[in-house]
């Protein structure tokens, strides 16, 4: 493809899940997880609990796309027909070919029905193969389990643990973990066995 352009709209979709450029409208269809399901911020570094956490989320991250550090996305389940969540590009250096991949974030009913596999399989083949990355990072609050087991999942290598490197939203310090997928693990193995595991998990395709 032509080089990343942050002020291009950029789609990823697949039959299950489409991936769309976060929009400061798109309160309208993400504030119910903001109002209700509190939970899901535990572990945000930028919460969005509550109508003025949501707006603050929305504005930061298209504040990040103006300045071409970040690329937000809105994820929308094409199998209930219901705006699920988001997830965004992030410390996007084009030079180095290397961006972060996170602030990702489902609602309750959404979270363990492979949504989230999809999502990632169409981000890294958008990464590595459209956009040329030659590293993409991940990181995690090192207590938060489910987004640890996450990303395992999906064949990202544990790099190692950065302490105390910020503050969680109760004021308490977190350790950070680190893991990546390189393109040349992404190519060699890493995508088909992901997309060998959205296959038995959806049973087609």
């Amino acid at each position: 493809m032509d080089t990343f352009k942050f002020n291009k709209d950029y789609l990823l979709e697949d039959e299950v899940v489409l991936l769309r450029p976060l929009q400061e409208n798109d309160a309208q269809h993400l504030m119910q997880f903001a109002l209700e399901e509190p939970e899901i911020w535990k572990y945000s570094l930028v919460p969005a609990h509550g109508q003025d956490g949501m707006v603050n989320y929305l504005k930061t991250a298209i504040e990040g796309r103006t300045a071409c550090r970040e690329y937000a996305f809105i994820v929308f389940d094409k199998r209930t027909q219901q705006y699920a969540g988001s997830t965004r590009f992030y410390d996007i250096q084009l030079t180095n070919k290397t961006l972060q991949l996170g602030y990702t974030w489902y609602g309750k009913k959404f979270q363990g029905t492979g949504l989230n596999k999809h999502c990632k399989f169409l981000l890294l083949s958008f990464a590595f193969e459209q956009m040329q990355m030659e590293r993409v990072e991940f990181r995690a609050d090192n207590e938060n389990e489910r987004s640890k087991a996450a990303m395992l999942s999906i064949g990202c290598s544990i790099e190692g643990l950065l302490r105390s490197s910020s503050f969680r939203i109760d004021g308490s310090r977190r350790d950070s973990i680190v893991l990546s997928i390189l393109k040349a693990e992404w190519n060699q193995s890493i995508k088909e066995t992901l997309w060998n595991k959205i296959v038995q998990r959806d049973g087609k395709y």
